[in-house]
């Protein structure tokens, strides 16, 4: 299985040494090629800096036949241009896109995308505490 993971932050690097781990090619891009430090000295997949945006970095990091795109930068805007690109232009197997602002995650699954919207989670997460945690005194 192969997978194409763009943004190496905290949970891109996470999700990429996971899925080395499961043995899945796995190649990140990210336009910041100090963000690499978090895959660690043994991640043996792909690390390519350049713009996610840009069509070339993208092919070249291998978009056309991944079975899984992962979108995972701090930019709702630019995760979804690229997210429509991966989809409807490359047809990627799965793609999976952040999208913090939870107004634009509904948008974003209209369109067909699949999001991940990590603070609907969070408020879901907390509603659950409130609902389900022990009573204080």
């Amino acid at each position: 299985m192969r997978a194409l993971i763009l943004g190496c932050g905290r949970v891109g690097s996470m999700l990429a040494q996971r899925l080395a781990a499961e043995k899945w090619e796995v190649t990140v891009v990210d336009g910041n090629a100090d963000a690499f430090v978090a895959l660690g000295d043994g991640f043996p997949g792909k690390r390519i800096s350049g713009r996610i945006t840009d069509e070339e970095i993208l092919r070249s990091a291998g978009l056309e036949g991944a079975d899984l795109v992962a979108i995972l930068t701090s930019d709702d805007i630019v995760n979804l241009m690229v997210a429509q690109m991966a989809a409807h232009r490359f047809r990627a197997g799965r793609v999976l896109v952040r999208v913090r602002d939870a107004q634009k995650a509904g948008a974003y699954q209209e369109l067909g995308l699949q999001t991940i919207c990590p603070s609907r989670m969070e408020l879901e997460a907390i509603l659950r505490e409130v609902a389900l945690g022990p009573k204080r005194s």
